[in-house]
C-alpha cells in the first residue's frame, strides 16, 4: 500500500485516529512517554470525568485525598471553575516519579480584557502569548513555586513533587503553545508535579498549590489590568516592527539588516542574553552601507543594510566577525524588546552552513561540489553513515537549497578548508582531475547571478574570497568599516597569482522521502523523547535511534525540539506518500501551522511544550535519521 500511513496500518493493525496516525498500539511522540487517553474532554480536548465542577470541590476533594494511594488523584481529572477562570486537569500522572501533570487555564476576553492591539492579528497574538508566558513563568520562579517540597532528604518515603512550571522562553519570540492568546480567550499551559509523601497523597499540600497559590498567580498573570501594559504594548509593537523590517528586506534588494547601537555579544556561550552595556562596543554601520526603514510603530530606524549577492565579513580575530554572524543567523527570529538584536533582521530563509562530520548523507546531489571520486564511487546520489567535513558541507548547501533557502550562512572557522578554497599553489601541486572537490569559492558567484541565492562569509584567512565578493566588511574592535574597495584592488593586483575559476552551479533535484524510513517504534509503541541542550547540543530520541541536532545553529531552544520530533511523526502520516517532495511535504504541515496551529501535533491532548520551528530546521532533523530513505 502506497497511502499515508498503510505502512503503520499494515504493521500494527487498527484505525486511522485524528492525528493521521494508526490507533491502538500507538504512543504519543512527546516527551512525557505516556499514553494518549482515548477521552475527550468538555471543550474537545483532554480527560473528561462527568464535567465541570467549581473550586470549591476541588479543595474538599484533595482534602480528602489526604494520605491515599497516589492514584486517586486521578479523582481531580477534568474542569473545575473558578470566579475568573477554569481549570483543566488534562493528565493526570501515575505516580511521584512519572513527568508531571499536564494542567490548563482558561479564561475569557470577557474577563481577561486585553484590547483588540494583542490579538487582532495572528502576529500579535504570538506576541502576547509569548510576553504572558514569560510573565508566568518569571511569578512562578521568582514566588519559589517552582521548587519541589522540602523534605526530600528523607529518601523513598520523603516528601516530592509540589513544583509548577511552564516552558521558559528563550530570548526569541515564537509561537508557541504554552500560551494561545485568540479574540475570544487566554489559554495558559503549565505542569505540576503532585505533591505526595512515599507513594501517598499530600492532599493538603496540593490544595494550597491549586486552590490556593494558583490563583494568586493567575491573577496576576493572565488579566489585561494586572499588566504593565505599557511593556505588554511594546512587546507587541516591538515584534510587529522587526516583522515589518523582515518583510522590506527583498524589496529593498537586502538579505540582512543590522540596526546602528544594536548589541551584538552574548553574556556567555551558555547565556544568550545580551552582555551589559558597560563593556560593549555598540553596532554603528558603515555610512555607505547604512538604511533607513520607517516602522509601523517606532518610526525611523537605521542601521547596516547587507545588500544581495556576496558578501565577507573580515578583520583579525577576536574582533567581532563571528559575534556579527551570530546575530545575523538568528535575525530570521523576532526578538524581545531588551535583547540588543532587535531590528537585527535577516531573510526568513537564510541558512547557517558548516562541516559536520560523522553526519550521515542520504542520496544528496553534491556532483556541484563533488565529484570524479575515486574507484567510480556515485556522488549524484551520495550516501554515507559517517560523512567527511567536505562531503557534508556540500550536502547541508544542497540539502537548503532543496528547502528554498535564498541565503547561506558560512564561518570559516566551522568549514572544511579544502571544500572553502584552493590556493594557487595546491593547483600546481594536484592536478584538477586529481582532485574531486570543486571549492565553493568556483561556485558561489553562480549561485547568487543564476539562481538569487546570496552568501554571507566570514572570512580570515583567505583573500582570494575577494575576486568573487560584492561588498567586503571589517570588523575592528567590534566597529564595522565597508574596505570594499580596498579589497577589489587587492584581488585585481594578485589576480594573475592567485586566480579563481568558476563554474556553472546546477541545482539538483528534488527528493522524496519514504515514509515506511520514519519507524519510532521501541516494543510495541513509537516514542520519540527529546533531549536539552547539554554539551552535545539538542537531540531527538526517534524510536531506537538519535536524531543529533548539535550542529543545526538556529536551533533555539528546547521547545523547537520537541515540536521536531512531533512534526516528522506527523508529516509522515499525513503527507508522505512516496510520490511528495520533502519540500512539498513541509510546505504542507506549514500550512497546517498556520491555519490550525501546533495542536494539529497533539490535537486530543493539549500540550504546552512546543514552540514553532522553521521548516528549515524539520528538514535538517529529516536529514540527520540515519535510516532516512529517499528517492
Amino acid at each position: 500500500m502506497s497511502n499515508r500511513g498503510a505502512y503503520y496500518k499494515n504493521r500494527y493493525g487498527g484505525r486511522r485516529g485524528s492525528r493521521g496516525g494508526w490507533r491502538g498500539n500507538y504512543q504519543n511522540p512527546n516527551s512525557y512517554g505516556q499514553q494518549r487517553p482515548d477521552s475527550a474532554s468538555n471543550d474537545g480536548r483532554g480527560s473528561s470525568y462527568g464535567g465541570s465542577r467549581n473550586w470549591e470541590d476541588l479543595a474538599h476533594t484533595l482534602a480528602d485525598l489526604e494520605g491515599k494511594s497516589y492514584k486517586a488523584y486521578h479523582d481531580i481529572s477534568g474542569c473545575w471553575i473558578f470566579p475568573n477562570f477554569k481549570l483543566y486537569a488534562d493528565k493526570i500522572q501515575s505516580d511521584p516519579f512519572a513527568p508531571a501533570s499536564l494542567f490548563r487555564v482558561i479564561m475569557d476576553q470577557d474577563v481577561a480584557g486585553y484590547p483588540a492591539f494583542t490579538s487582532s492579528t495572528r502576529l500579535q497574538q504570538i506576541a502576547t502569548g509569548d510576553y504572558l508566558t514569560r510573565i508566568f513563568s518569571n511569578l512562578v520562579r521568582f514566588g519559589g513555586h517552582d521548587r519541589q517540597l522540602s523534605g526530600g532528604s528523607e529518601g523513598w518515603h520523603g516528601k516530592k513533587g509540589g513544583s509548577m512550571n511552564i516552558e521558559t522562553p528563550c530570548q526569541h519570540v515564537l509561537e508557541r503553545t504554552s500560551c494561545i492568546v485568540t479574540p475570544e480567550t487566554v489559554e495558559l499551559r503549565f505542569t505540576v508535579s503532585l505533591p505526595a509523601r512515599g507513594r501517598t497523597i499530600e492532599g493538603h499540600a496540593c490544595k494550597r498549590i491549586l486552590t490556593e497559590n494558583l490563583p494568586l498567580i493567575i491573577n496576576k498573570a493572565l488579566p489585561y489590568e494586572s499588566q504593565d501594559q505599557a511593556a505588554l504594548k511594546k512587546h507587541v509593537e516591538c515584534v510587529e516592527d522587526q516583522e515589518y523590517i523582515r518583510s522590506q528586506l527583498s524589496a529593498a534588494n537586502l538579505v540582512a539588516f543590522v540596526r546602528d547601537e544594536a548589541v551584538l555579544p552574548r553574556a556567555s556561550g551558555a547565556d544568550d542574553r545580551p552582555m551589559e552595556r558597560s563593556g560593549v562596543t555598540l553596532f554603528k554601520s558603515p555610512d555607505s552601507l547604512r538604511v533607513e526603514f520607517n516602522m509601523p510603530h517606532a518610526g525611523k530606524v537605521t542601521g547596516m543594510g547587507i545588500p544581495k549577492g556576496v558578501s565577507l565579513i573580515v578583520g583579525g580575530g577576536f574582533h567581532g566577525k563571528s559575534t556579527l554572524l551570530n546575530a545575523i543567523q538568528f535575525g530570521v527570529y523576532n526578538h524581545i524588546p531588551g535583547d540588543g538584536r532587535e531590528f537585527v533582521c535577516t531573510d526568513p530563509t537564510a541558512v547557517s552552513i558548516r562541516a559536520e562530520d560523522g553526519r550521515s548523507i542520504e542520496k544528496v546531489d553534491i556532483r556541484p561540489f563533488i565529484n570524479n571520486l575515486p574507484f567510480g564511487r556515485d556522488t549524484s546520489k551520495f550516501c554515507t553513515q559517517d560523512g567527511s567535513g567536505s562531503t557534508t558541507q556540500a550536502a547541508n548547501i544542497v540539502e537548503a537549497l532543496e528547502i528554498e533557502s535564498k541565503c547561506l550562512l558560512i564561518d570559516e572557522d566551522t568549514s572544511a578548508t579544502n571544500f572553502m578554497i584552493r590556493d594557487a599553489r595546491m593547483q600546481k601541486l594536484v592536478a584538477a582531475e586529481k582532485e574531486p572537490i570543486t571549492p565553493f569559492i568556483s561556485k558561489v558567484r553562480s549561485l547568487f547571478d543564476d539562481f538569487g541565492v546570496s552568501s554571507i562569509l566570514v572570512i580570515g584567512g583567505s583573500g582570494d574570497y575577494f575576486q568573487v565578493a560584492d561588498h567586503v566588511i571589517m570588523m575592528d574592535c567590534y566597529s564595522s568599516r565597508d574596505v570594499t574597495d580596498q579589497a577589489k584592488a587587492i584581488a585585481m593586483e594578485h589576480k594573475e597569482i592567485s586566480p579563481q575559476s568558476r563554474s556553472p552551479f546546477v541545482m539538483p533535484a528534488p527528493r522524496i522521502p519514504i515514509a515506511e524510513s520514519f519507524d519510532a517504534t521501541i516494543g510495541d509503541r513509537e516514542k520519540v523523547k527529546v533531549r536539552g541542550k547539554t554539551q552535545f547540543g539538542f537531540q531527538v530520541q526517534f524510536g531506537n535511534e538519535e536524531i543529533d541536532l548539535s550542529f543545526i545553529e538556529q536551533l533555539g531552544e528546547f521547545s523547537q525540539t520537541r515540536a521536531i520530533g512531533d512534526t516528522i511523526l506527523y508529516a509522515r502520516n499525513n503527507y508522505m506518500d512516496g510520490k511528495t517532495s520533502l519540500l512539498k511535504v513541509l510546505q504542507r504541515v506549514e500550512q497546517d501551522f498556520n491555519t490550525k496551529g501546533l495542536d494539529v501535533l497533539s490535537p486530543r491532548l493539549p500540550l504546552g511544550c512546543y514552540s514553532r520551528p522553521r521548516l528549515h530546521e524539520i528538514a535538517a532533523a529529516i536529514n540527520r535519521l540515519r535510516a532516512l530513505a529517499m528517492k
